[in-house]
Protein backbone atom coordinates (compact mmCIF):
# COMPACT_ATOMS: atom_id res chain seq x y z
CA UNK A 1 0.00 0.00 0.00
CA UNK A 2 3.12 2.44 1.03
CA UNK A 3 4.42 1.32 -2.31
CA UNK A 4 1.59 2.02 -4.02
CA UNK A 5 1.06 5.78 -2.67
CA UNK A 6 4.00 6.54 -3.00
CA UNK A 7 4.44 5.88 -6.84
CA UNK A 8 0.83 7.69 -7.84
CA UNK A 9 2.36 10.74 -5.99
CA UNK A 10 5.74 10.52 -8.52
CA UNK A 11 3.61 10.60 -11.35
CA UNK A 12 1.68 14.03 -10.32
CA UNK A 13 3.21 17.03 -11.12
CA UNK A 14 4.89 17.95 -7.74
CA UNK A 15 4.56 21.73 -8.22
CA UNK A 16 1.00 21.50 -7.70
CA UNK A 17 1.94 20.61 -4.13
CA UNK A 18 2.52 24.02 -2.45
CA UNK A 19 4.34 22.69 0.68
CA UNK A 20 7.73 24.23 1.70
CA UNK A 21 9.56 22.39 4.16
CA UNK A 22 12.90 22.96 5.49
CA UNK A 23 15.86 20.23 4.78
CA UNK A 24 17.03 20.06 8.03
CA UNK A 25 13.64 18.59 9.57
CA UNK A 26 13.38 15.11 10.20
CA UNK A 27 10.06 12.98 8.98
CA UNK A 28 10.74 10.59 12.34
CA UNK A 29 10.40 13.36 15.06
CA UNK A 30 7.66 15.15 13.21
CA UNK A 31 5.53 11.97 12.99
CA UNK A 32 6.36 11.01 16.58
CA UNK A 33 5.90 15.14 18.04
CA UNK A 34 2.33 14.88 16.40
CA UNK A 35 1.28 11.52 17.65
CA UNK A 36 2.76 11.93 21.34
CA UNK A 37 0.72 12.12 24.35
CA UNK A 38 1.13 15.07 26.71
CA UNK A 39 2.85 13.66 29.90
CA UNK A 40 1.20 16.60 31.82
CA UNK A 41 -2.11 15.83 30.61
CA UNK A 42 -1.63 12.22 29.38
CA UNK A 43 -3.18 9.07 31.96
CA UNK A 44 -0.65 6.73 30.71
CA UNK A 45 1.91 5.60 33.42
CA UNK A 46 5.99 6.29 33.29
CA UNK A 47 6.27 2.93 31.82
CA UNK A 48 3.54 3.47 28.88
CA UNK A 49 5.15 6.89 28.01
CA UNK A 50 8.50 5.11 27.83
CA UNK A 51 7.08 2.57 25.58
CA UNK A 52 5.45 5.08 23.07
CA UNK A 53 8.68 5.82 20.98
CA UNK A 54 8.12 1.56 20.19
CA UNK A 55 4.57 1.56 19.73
CA UNK A 56 4.14 4.65 17.80
CA UNK A 57 6.67 3.08 15.16
CA UNK A 58 8.59 5.25 12.43
CA UNK A 59 8.85 5.56 9.46
CA UNK A 60 10.15 3.00 7.08
CA UNK A 61 13.82 2.91 5.48
CA UNK A 62 12.13 3.11 1.69
CA UNK A 63 10.09 5.83 2.77
CA UNK A 64 12.48 8.25 3.88
CA UNK A 65 14.04 10.84 1.85
CA UNK A 66 17.71 10.92 0.86
CA UNK A 67 19.59 14.04 1.92
CA UNK A 68 19.25 16.48 -0.53
CA UNK A 69 22.39 18.78 -0.84
CA UNK A 70 22.74 22.66 -0.99
CA UNK A 71 24.02 22.59 -4.64
CA UNK A 72 20.20 20.43 -5.62
CA UNK A 73 17.65 21.77 -7.77
CA UNK A 74 14.27 23.13 -7.16
CA UNK A 75 12.86 19.63 -8.49
CA UNK A 76 14.60 17.63 -5.67
CA UNK A 77 13.56 20.06 -3.42
CA UNK A 78 10.00 19.35 -4.24
CA UNK A 79 10.53 15.84 -4.45
CA UNK A 80 12.16 16.08 -0.48
CA UNK A 81 8.50 17.27 0.16
CA UNK A 82 6.30 14.87 -1.85
CA UNK A 83 8.17 11.97 0.22
CA UNK A 84 7.55 14.38 3.42
CA UNK A 85 3.49 13.88 2.40
CA UNK A 86 3.53 10.54 2.16
CA UNK A 87 5.80 9.70 5.43
CA UNK A 88 2.89 11.46 7.54
CA UNK A 89 -0.17 10.77 5.29
CA UNK A 90 0.14 6.88 4.14
CA UNK A 91 2.20 5.77 7.43
CA UNK A 92 -0.11 3.21 9.30
CA UNK A 93 0.35 3.88 12.82
CA UNK A 94 -0.17 0.32 14.76
CA UNK A 95 -2.64 -0.14 17.36
CA UNK A 96 -1.32 0.82 20.65
CA UNK A 97 -1.65 -2.47 23.12
CA UNK A 98 -1.27 -1.89 26.60
CA UNK A 99 1.94 -3.74 28.31
CA UNK A 100 0.37 -6.44 29.79
CA UNK A 101 2.92 -6.06 33.10
CA UNK A 102 0.84 -3.18 34.20
CA UNK A 103 -1.77 -2.85 36.92
CA UNK A 104 -4.61 -0.95 36.09
CA UNK A 105 -5.87 1.61 39.04
CA UNK A 106 -8.91 2.70 38.54
CA UNK A 107 -8.07 6.75 40.11
CA UNK A 108 -12.15 7.96 39.44
CA UNK A 109 -14.54 5.31 40.69
CA UNK A 110 -18.24 6.03 40.20
CA UNK A 111 -19.83 3.18 41.17
CA UNK A 112 -19.15 -0.33 42.94
CA UNK A 113 -20.39 -4.00 42.14
CA UNK A 114 -21.79 -5.84 44.95
CA UNK A 115 -21.06 -9.53 44.16
CA UNK A 116 -24.26 -11.01 46.44
CA UNK A 117 -24.47 -14.23 47.95
CA UNK A 118 -24.83 -16.01 45.25
CA UNK A 119 -24.32 -15.99 41.52
CA UNK A 120 -26.89 -18.83 40.47
CA UNK A 121 -29.85 -17.08 38.82
CA UNK A 122 -32.21 -19.98 40.44
CA UNK A 123 -32.02 -19.15 43.96
CA UNK A 124 -32.16 -15.62 42.70
CA UNK A 125 -36.12 -15.84 43.14
CA UNK A 126 -35.53 -17.59 46.72
CA UNK A 127 -33.26 -15.25 47.95
CA UNK A 128 -35.50 -12.34 47.43
CA UNK A 129 -38.56 -14.65 48.86
CA UNK A 130 -36.72 -15.14 51.98
CA UNK A 131 -34.66 -11.75 52.63
CA UNK A 132 -38.34 -9.54 51.55
CA UNK A 133 -39.77 -12.23 54.80
CA UNK A 134 -36.65 -11.35 57.00
CA UNK A 135 -37.16 -7.92 56.71
CA UNK A 136 -40.77 -7.43 56.82
CA UNK A 137 -40.54 -9.74 60.14
CA UNK A 138 -38.05 -7.30 61.78
CA UNK A 139 -39.71 -4.07 60.93
CA UNK A 140 -43.08 -5.49 61.80
CA UNK A 141 -41.66 -6.86 65.30
CA UNK A 142 -39.75 -4.20 66.91
CA UNK A 143 -42.31 -1.56 65.30
CA UNK A 144 -44.73 -3.52 67.32
CA UNK A 145 -42.70 -3.47 70.65
CA UNK A 146 -42.05 0.27 69.84
CA UNK A 147 -45.71 0.78 69.41
CA UNK A 148 -46.80 -1.24 72.41
CA UNK A 149 -44.20 0.61 75.18
CA UNK A 150 -45.85 3.76 74.12
CA UNK A 151 -49.22 2.89 74.47
CA UNK A 152 -48.45 0.72 77.66
CA UNK A 153 -48.15 3.82 80.68
CA UNK A 154 -46.83 0.57 82.92
CA UNK A 155 -43.96 0.61 80.78
CA UNK A 156 -42.73 4.01 80.71
CA UNK A 157 -39.81 3.14 82.70
CA UNK A 158 -36.12 3.66 81.76
CA UNK A 159 -35.62 0.01 80.68
CA UNK A 160 -38.48 -0.15 78.22
CA UNK A 161 -37.22 3.58 76.88
CA UNK A 162 -33.62 1.81 76.41
CA UNK A 163 -35.25 -1.24 74.50
CA UNK A 164 -37.46 0.94 72.59
CA UNK A 165 -34.43 2.71 71.22
CA UNK A 166 -32.99 -0.69 70.79
CA UNK A 167 -35.71 -1.69 68.58
CA UNK A 168 -35.29 1.39 66.09
CA UNK A 169 -31.64 1.13 66.06
CA UNK A 170 -32.19 -2.53 64.83
CA UNK A 171 -34.59 -1.05 62.03
CA UNK A 172 -31.95 1.08 61.09
CA UNK A 173 -29.54 -1.20 61.00
CA UNK A 174 -31.35 -3.93 58.86
CA UNK A 175 -32.94 -1.46 56.53
CA UNK A 176 -29.38 -0.34 55.23
CA UNK A 177 -28.28 -3.70 54.02
CA UNK A 178 -31.89 -5.93 53.16
CA UNK A 179 -34.06 -3.40 51.04
CA UNK A 180 -30.77 -2.92 48.63
CA UNK A 181 -30.03 -6.52 47.87
CA UNK A 182 -33.58 -7.27 47.37
CA UNK A 183 -33.87 -4.29 44.80
CA UNK A 184 -30.45 -5.26 43.04
CA UNK A 185 -32.07 -8.89 43.22
CA UNK A 186 -35.16 -7.39 41.30
CA UNK A 187 -33.37 -5.24 38.52
CA UNK A 188 -30.97 -7.86 37.75
CA UNK A 189 -28.60 -5.05 38.98
CA UNK A 190 -25.63 -4.90 41.36
CA UNK A 191 -24.52 -1.69 40.57
CA UNK A 192 -24.01 0.51 43.68
CA UNK A 193 -22.74 4.06 43.12
CA UNK A 194 -19.95 5.63 45.28
CA UNK A 195 -21.77 8.26 47.16
CA UNK A 196 -24.63 5.17 48.01
CA UNK A 197 -21.78 3.15 48.74
CA UNK A 198 -20.85 5.68 51.63
CA UNK A 199 -23.87 6.38 52.83
CA UNK A 200 -24.82 2.75 53.61
CA UNK A 201 -21.48 2.16 54.93
CA UNK A 202 -21.91 4.79 57.51
CA UNK A 203 -25.70 4.04 58.17
CA UNK A 204 -24.63 0.91 58.88
CA UNK A 205 -21.77 1.78 60.99
CA UNK A 206 -23.81 4.08 63.10
CA UNK A 207 -27.05 2.04 63.52
CA UNK A 208 -24.22 -1.48 64.69
CA UNK A 209 -22.66 0.27 67.20
CA UNK A 210 -26.02 2.02 68.32
CA UNK A 211 -26.98 -1.08 69.07
CA UNK A 212 -23.88 -1.98 71.62
CA UNK A 213 -23.99 0.92 73.14
CA UNK A 214 -27.38 0.62 73.84
CA UNK A 215 -26.90 -3.26 75.15
CA UNK A 216 -24.44 -1.77 77.30
CA UNK A 217 -26.28 0.95 79.48
CA UNK A 218 -29.49 -1.82 79.47
CA UNK A 219 -26.69 -3.85 80.97
CA UNK A 220 -25.90 -0.68 83.59
CA UNK A 221 -30.02 0.02 84.21
CA UNK A 222 -30.21 -3.22 84.90
CA UNK A 223 -27.13 -3.34 87.52
CA UNK A 224 -28.69 -0.05 89.59
CA UNK A 225 -32.52 -1.80 89.08
CA UNK A 226 -31.07 -5.17 90.98
CA UNK A 227 -28.22 -3.49 93.12
CA UNK A 228 -29.31 -0.32 94.58
CA UNK A 229 -33.27 -1.06 93.62
CA UNK A 230 -34.43 1.78 96.08
CA UNK A 231 -32.56 4.34 94.47
CA UNK A 232 -33.70 2.97 90.82
CA UNK A 233 -35.85 5.73 89.96
CA UNK A 234 -33.63 8.60 91.45
CA UNK A 235 -30.25 7.56 89.82
CA UNK A 236 -32.13 6.18 86.40
CA UNK A 237 -34.21 9.70 86.28
CA UNK A 238 -35.05 11.41 82.80
CA UNK A 239 -32.71 13.28 82.25
CA UNK A 240 -30.19 10.55 82.57
CA UNK A 241 -31.81 8.40 80.06
CA UNK A 242 -32.05 10.90 77.49
CA UNK A 243 -28.67 11.55 78.42
CA UNK A 244 -27.38 8.26 77.94
CA UNK A 245 -29.54 8.25 74.34
CA UNK A 246 -27.69 10.92 73.06
CA UNK A 247 -24.36 9.82 73.76
CA UNK A 248 -25.14 6.58 72.14
CA UNK A 249 -26.33 8.11 68.97
CA UNK A 250 -23.26 10.83 68.88
CA UNK A 251 -20.69 8.42 69.75
CA UNK A 252 -21.60 6.02 67.01
CA UNK A 253 -21.69 8.85 64.38
CA UNK A 254 -18.52 9.79 65.44
CA UNK A 255 -17.26 6.77 65.12
CA UNK A 256 -19.09 6.25 61.20
CA UNK A 257 -17.75 9.27 60.12
CA UNK A 258 -13.88 7.96 61.17
CA UNK A 259 -14.65 5.21 58.81
CA UNK A 260 -15.90 7.59 56.23
CA UNK A 261 -12.84 9.97 56.53
CA UNK A 262 -10.96 6.82 55.92
CA UNK A 263 -12.56 5.89 52.78
CA UNK A 264 -12.43 9.20 51.52
CA UNK A 265 -8.86 9.02 51.68
CA UNK A 266 -8.55 6.24 49.00
CA UNK A 267 -7.66 7.68 45.91
CA UNK A 268 -7.44 4.71 44.14
CA UNK A 269 -8.93 1.51 44.01
CA UNK A 270 -7.20 -2.20 41.94
CA UNK A 271 -10.79 -2.92 41.90
CA UNK A 272 -14.93 -2.33 41.99
CA UNK A 273 -15.73 -5.35 43.15
CA UNK A 274 -17.27 -5.94 47.08
CA UNK A 275 -17.43 -9.57 47.45
CA UNK A 276 -20.55 -8.77 49.80
CA UNK A 277 -24.04 -7.52 49.48
CA UNK A 278 -23.42 -4.31 51.41
CA UNK A 279 -20.74 -1.88 51.29
CA UNK A 280 -18.66 -3.55 54.07
CA UNK A 281 -15.88 -0.95 55.17
CA UNK A 282 -12.84 -3.64 55.80
CA UNK A 283 -13.81 -4.80 51.79
CA UNK A 284 -13.42 -1.39 50.75
CA UNK A 285 -9.87 -0.68 52.17
CA UNK A 286 -8.78 -4.06 50.71
CA UNK A 287 -9.88 -2.77 46.92
CA UNK A 288 -7.48 0.21 47.96
CA UNK A 289 -4.37 0.27 45.42
CA UNK A 290 -2.55 2.63 48.21
CA UNK A 291 -1.10 1.15 51.22
CA UNK A 292 -3.75 1.40 53.98
CA UNK A 293 -1.25 -0.20 56.70
CA UNK A 294 -2.00 3.39 58.72
CA UNK A 295 -5.90 3.47 57.71
CA UNK A 296 -5.65 -0.42 59.41
CA UNK A 297 -4.12 0.75 62.37
CA UNK A 298 -6.81 3.79 63.57
CA UNK A 299 -9.58 1.62 62.10
CA UNK A 300 -8.49 -1.90 64.49
CA UNK A 301 -7.35 0.37 67.08
CA UNK A 302 -10.49 2.85 67.37
CA UNK A 303 -13.11 -0.74 67.40
CA UNK A 304 -10.73 -2.27 69.91
CA UNK A 305 -10.97 0.68 72.12
CA UNK A 306 -14.61 0.64 71.33
CA UNK A 307 -15.84 -2.79 71.78
CA UNK A 308 -13.42 -3.16 75.19
CA UNK A 309 -15.72 0.04 76.63
CA UNK A 310 -18.39 -1.36 75.86
CA UNK A 311 -17.58 -4.93 76.76
CA UNK A 312 -15.99 -4.43 80.12
CA UNK A 313 -19.51 -1.90 81.03
CA UNK A 314 -21.28 -5.29 80.35
CA UNK A 315 -19.07 -7.58 82.35
CA UNK A 316 -18.66 -5.20 85.30
CA UNK A 317 -22.40 -4.59 85.31
CA UNK A 318 -23.40 -8.67 85.13
CA UNK A 319 -20.40 -9.36 87.71
CA UNK A 320 -21.86 -6.99 90.16
CA UNK A 321 -25.62 -8.43 89.52
CA UNK A 322 -24.29 -11.83 89.87
CA UNK A 323 -22.94 -10.82 93.16
CA UNK A 324 -26.06 -9.49 94.77
CA UNK A 325 -28.42 -12.45 92.96
CA UNK A 326 -25.82 -15.08 94.86
CA UNK A 327 -26.53 -13.21 98.22
CA UNK A 328 -30.02 -13.71 97.88
CA UNK A 329 -31.43 -16.31 100.98
CA UNK A 330 -34.36 -17.72 98.82
CA UNK A 331 -34.15 -19.33 94.95
CA UNK A 332 -37.44 -18.02 93.92
CA UNK A 333 -36.02 -14.55 94.96
CA UNK A 334 -33.00 -15.22 92.77
CA UNK A 335 -34.82 -16.54 90.13
CA UNK A 336 -37.23 -13.28 90.00
CA UNK A 337 -34.04 -11.08 89.96
CA UNK A 338 -32.40 -12.72 87.42
CA UNK A 339 -35.80 -12.95 85.31
CA UNK A 340 -35.17 -9.42 84.86
CA UNK A 341 -32.65 -9.43 82.92
CA UNK A 342 -32.64 -12.45 80.90
CA UNK A 343 -33.72 -11.41 77.99
CA UNK A 344 -30.76 -8.68 77.83
CA UNK A 345 -28.26 -11.02 78.58
CA UNK A 346 -29.44 -13.42 75.67
CA UNK A 347 -29.59 -10.39 73.12
CA UNK A 348 -26.23 -9.69 74.83
CA UNK A 349 -24.91 -13.22 73.82
CA UNK A 350 -26.36 -12.91 70.50
CA UNK A 351 -25.07 -9.80 69.33
CA UNK A 352 -21.57 -9.95 70.27
CA UNK A 353 -21.56 -13.76 69.59
CA UNK A 354 -22.66 -13.60 66.15
CA UNK A 355 -19.90 -10.39 65.28
CA UNK A 356 -17.10 -12.20 67.37
CA UNK A 357 -18.29 -15.46 65.13
CA UNK A 358 -18.42 -13.61 61.55
CA UNK A 359 -14.84 -11.91 62.40
CA UNK A 360 -12.75 -15.21 63.49
CA UNK A 361 -14.51 -16.65 59.67
CA UNK A 362 -13.50 -14.35 57.70
CA UNK A 363 -10.18 -14.50 59.33
CA UNK A 364 -9.53 -18.13 58.95
CA UNK A 365 -11.86 -18.53 55.75
CA UNK A 366 -10.32 -17.63 52.71
CA UNK A 367 -13.42 -17.81 50.54
CA UNK A 368 -15.64 -14.48 50.65
CA UNK A 369 -18.64 -16.02 49.75
CA UNK A 370 -18.57 -17.89 52.65
CA UNK A 371 -18.02 -14.37 54.87
CA UNK A 372 -20.43 -12.75 53.19
CA UNK A 373 -23.28 -15.84 54.60
CA UNK A 374 -21.58 -15.59 58.30
CA UNK A 375 -22.09 -11.78 57.97
CA UNK A 376 -25.96 -12.58 57.06
CA UNK A 377 -25.98 -13.69 60.79
CA UNK A 378 -25.27 -10.47 63.09
CA UNK A 379 -26.94 -7.88 60.00
CA UNK A 380 -30.46 -9.95 59.76
CA UNK A 381 -30.45 -12.30 61.63
CA UNK A 382 -29.72 -11.08 65.11
CA UNK A 383 -32.31 -7.65 64.60
CA UNK A 384 -35.25 -10.05 63.48
CA UNK A 385 -34.50 -12.54 67.13
CA UNK A 386 -34.64 -9.30 69.42
CA UNK A 387 -38.34 -8.98 69.12
CA UNK A 388 -39.18 -12.43 69.52
CA UNK A 389 -36.65 -12.85 72.89
CA UNK A 390 -38.25 -9.75 74.51
CA UNK A 391 -42.01 -10.71 73.83
CA UNK A 392 -41.24 -14.15 74.75
CA UNK A 393 -39.50 -14.07 77.79
CA UNK A 394 -41.41 -10.73 78.85
CA UNK A 395 -44.45 -10.90 80.76
CA UNK A 396 -45.15 -7.06 80.64
CA UNK A 397 -44.00 -7.01 76.88
CA UNK A 398 -46.50 -9.68 75.97
CA UNK A 399 -49.61 -8.51 77.95
CA UNK A 400 -48.83 -5.01 76.73
CA UNK A 401 -48.82 -6.42 73.19
CA UNK A 402 -52.16 -8.33 73.68
CA UNK A 403 -53.72 -5.08 74.79
CA UNK A 404 -52.37 -2.79 71.77
CA UNK A 405 -53.59 -5.90 69.15
CA UNK A 406 -57.32 -5.56 70.96
CA UNK A 407 -57.25 -1.93 70.87
CA UNK A 408 -56.09 -2.19 67.17
CA UNK A 409 -58.19 -4.69 66.14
Amino acid sequence: MDQLAHDELQALNPKVISLNLHRNVQPESVFLSILRRDPETSSHTRQERGSESVLLGHVPAEMQPSPVSAEGDSDDEWSLGANYMVSFLFQRCPRYIQPQNLTQNLTSVSEFFLLGLSDDPELQPLLCVLFLSTYLVTVLGNLLIILAIISDPQLHTPMYFFLSNLSLADIGFVSTTVPKMIVNILTHSRVISYGGCLTQMSSFILFGCMDGMLLSMMSYDRFVAICHPLHYLVIMNPHLCFSLVLVSFFGSLMDSQVHNLIVLQLTCFKDVEISNYFCDPSLLLKLACSDTFTNNIILYLTGAIFAFVLFSGIFFSYYKILSSILRVPSSGGRYKAFSTCGSHLTVVCLYYGTGLGVYLSSAISQSPRKDALASVMYTVVTPMLNPFIYSLRNRDIKRALCRFLNKTI
